[in-house]
Order: C-alpha cells, then structure tokens, then sequence
C-alpha cells in the first residue's frame, strides 16, 4: 500500500476531513500526519492517522518519503499555513 503523508497547519481541520474521508472510504494503509503546530497534528491523529509529527523539520522529512502527498494548496506557498 502507498505511504500517505497530510499536511495541515492552524486547526488541522482540512487534513483530518482528509483522513476521516480516507478512513471511511476503507483506506487502512499507513497515514502519516504531519502539523505545523500541535494542533493540527493532534486533529489530524484523533481523525485516525496512523502516526503524527510536527514542525518544519517533520515536514521535510516525511513530504520526502511519501508516496502520495495530501494538504490544502497552501502547502506549495512559503509561509502559506501560517505553522
């Protein structure tokens, strides 16, 4: 199964629907959340990601090693989530 890394920042809300709707549809592969602050991270864990991580350094690391990469379109802006 493909490696799926989210990424959301403030509330987390758009990466746990993400999650939620991935969860729901049968997806039970490896779904990594990855916050720009522990908000959203801990939003996007209690949606039902496999594993959570926070800050900047945890989004290079795992947007690296994903297969598919999921997030709202702020995420291919520099300073776009306001982390």
């Amino acid at each position: 199964m493909a490696k799926i890394v989210v990424i959301d920042g403030q509330g987390g809300g758009f990466g746990r629907s993400l999650i939620e709707k991935l969860r729901a549809g049968g997806y039970a592969g490896e779904v990594i959340a990855v916050g720009t602050n522990a908000a959203a991270t801990a939003a996007m864990l209690k949606a039902g990601a496999s594993a959570g991580a926070t800050g900047e350094n945890a989004v290079a690391f795992n947007a690296a090693r994903a297969h598919i990469l999921l997030g709202p379109v702020g995420i291919l802006t520099p300073n776009g989530l306001l982390g």
